[in-house]
């Protein structure tokens, strides 16, 4: 199998709007894009991940997929616009692929499209369900705006989205199909998802507090990762990808994390790897009693205690389809920083739970270490388990 390397990376999210501004806030522990909303849920506040920056707006051609989350997208993109622009004069158009992650697309508007069509009869005369709230809306967007011919899509598999468009785009590239493909995910706020998790009984009374004994639940966020992935030779290579689907219940992970242990296994297999060699693990970390349950058994039988581990949910919110995305972009700027680097803090109350296994959760302590390989979990809705490994090349 031939190896998929990341050459580039736009990212916005709670933490900034660009590589920079995230790596420096990520790496010092940084919580000042978590905020509070009163408008999200009837007569509750919630904490979330929101991005404050100004967006692009869409040109007046793509018009019919303006959306807060096209937007978003939009945000990400125009940061490696320059060097998809040259892939595609390398490769030419039809060669260029794009795999997008999302859950949320253009729900938002459906929200406020829905409002005006109860209160006077009529939707705006903007909205275009089609174009603007579809789950294809994103990828079918992009694939336009950038002017690429290749294959193109979304994919919807909740929490795991985004990194799942991480193993379609490698198959693209290694069935021969594309010789360039832009992958990551999006995804925004809107009250549908709120409103659902608070049904859930999943979402924080406060600010999330993952792995500790008085974890209550989720903050979630928004954002967008936006990469540039072929078989060119660069800086940082995706290793290894590890899928797997136990099934376990629509909404609850198995409680001893049976398939997401595999997941790990088979990435680390396919990536030719030990667990002891991996630098840093970002755990998938939500802080719902369930899942931080589940991953600490399967973290440990895996990985042990001693491999440096954090979720960085408490800075960005639960990011949904664009999650997985997100904490590879982590991955990424941690591999492509100058050598040694400070590593993601785990931040919590440090209240530890003696139900879970425990791990080396990692406390931001502001030293620097090596870090030449790591690894990304994501979990979602349905048993559905991803792992992913990456590495520096040199």
């Amino acid at each position: 199998m031939n190896r998929t390397y990341i050459h580039a990376l736009g990212i916005v999210n709670a933490l900034g709007d660009d590589v920079n501004s995230v790596r420096t806030g990520l790496l010092n522990g940084s919580m000042s894009g978590i905020r509070i909303r009163n408008d999200l849920i009837s007569g509750r506040t919630v904490h979330v991940g929101e991005v404050i920056c100004e967006l692009p707006e869409l040109e007046s051609e793509f018009a019919a997929y303006a959306s807060r989350n096209n937007r978003m997208l939009t945000a990400a993109v125009l940061q490696i616009h320059a060097q998809i622009q040259a892939v595609t004069a390398r490769y030419g158009k039809h060669r260029i692929g794009i795999v997008l992650g999302t859950s949320t697309s253009g729900i938002a508007e459906g929200e406020r499209g829905l409002e005006q069509y109860l209160r006077t009869g009529k939707f705006p005369a903007d909205f275009d369900y089609q174009q603007q709230q579809e789950i294809s809306s994103p990828s079918q967007y992009l694939r336009h705006f950038l002017g690429v011919g290749g294959p193109a899509w979304t994919v919807s598999t909740a929490c795991t989205s985004s990194a799942k468009a991480f193993s379609s785009a490698r198959r693209l590239l290694n069935s021969g199909a594309c010789d360039a493909v832009v992958v990551g995910g999006v995804d925004t706020l809107c009250r549908l998802t709120l409103n659902g998790f608070g049904v859930l009984e999943s979402l924080s009374d406060g600010r999330c507090n993952p792995f500790s004994a008085h974890r209550d639940g989720i903050n979630i966020g928004e954002g967008a990762a936006i990469f540039l992935v072929s078989r060119d030779p660069g800086p940082v290579c995706l290793l290894g990808i590890g899928e797997t689907s136990d099934a376990f219940h629509i909404s609850g992970p198995d409680p001893e994390g049976v398939g997401a242990e595999l997941a790990m296994r088979k990435a680390l297999a396919d990536a030719g790897i030990a667990a002891g060699d991996v630098d840093y693990l970002n755990l998938h970390g939500t802080a719902t009693v369930d899942n931080d349950q589940m991953e600490s058994h399967a973290v440990e039988r895996v990985f042990g205690a001693s491999v440096p581990c954090s979720s960085t949910k408490p800075m960005v919110g639960h990011m949904l389809g664009a999650a997985g995305a997100t904490e590879l972009a982590f991955c990424w700027m941690l591999l492509s920083s100058s050598r040694p680097t400070k590593l993601p803090p785990h931040i919590w109350d440090q209240a530890r739970d003696p139900g879970l296994s425990q791990l080396n959760l990692y406390p931001g302590d502001g030293s620097e270490r090596e870090c030449r390989l790591t690894a990304s979990n994501s979990f979602a809705f349905g048993g559905n388990n991803i792992s992913i490994i990456l590495g520096r090349e040199s």
